[in-house]
């Protein structure tokens, strides 16, 4: 990746964030969102956004599908914020990477406490 391309990466990042923080209001959306990473297309026409949404898995498809309803509206405070010439089409998608690790973390404790 460019520099130029890392560079509107991070900014986007932050940005959403920000706007999820801030911003959006939305009673399915509950616990800690936050956004992990994304993928920037090389036009930057596409945006693949992943959020780690810690709650059990019930209320993470709530939340998912409340944020893929703020798309427009993420993509429109993005455009006001970072001044490019297109502003990239948004997509949200579930990162359960935190949660993996976590699990994994346990597990490598239990083996070394002899539990396992």
């Amino acid at each position: 990746m460019n520099n130029r391309a890392d560079r509107v990466r991070k900014t986007m990042l932050k940005e959403i964030g920000d706007i999820l923080l801030k911003d959006i209001r939305d009673s399915r959306i509950k616990g800690l969102v936050s956004v992990t990473d994304i993928e920037l297309a090389s036009d930057y026409s596409f945006a693949k956004v992943f959020v780690s949404v810690l709650v059990n898995d019930e209320d993470k498809q709530a939340a998912l599908e409340a944020l893929k309803e703020k798309e427009p509206y993420v993509r429109c405070e993005i455009g006001k914020r970072i001044r490019l010439r297109l502003t990239p089409k948004i997509e949200f998608h579930l990162d359960d990477s935190l949660e993996r690790g976590s699990r994994i973390s346990a597990l490598i404790d239990k083996i070394s406490k002899g539990e396992i």
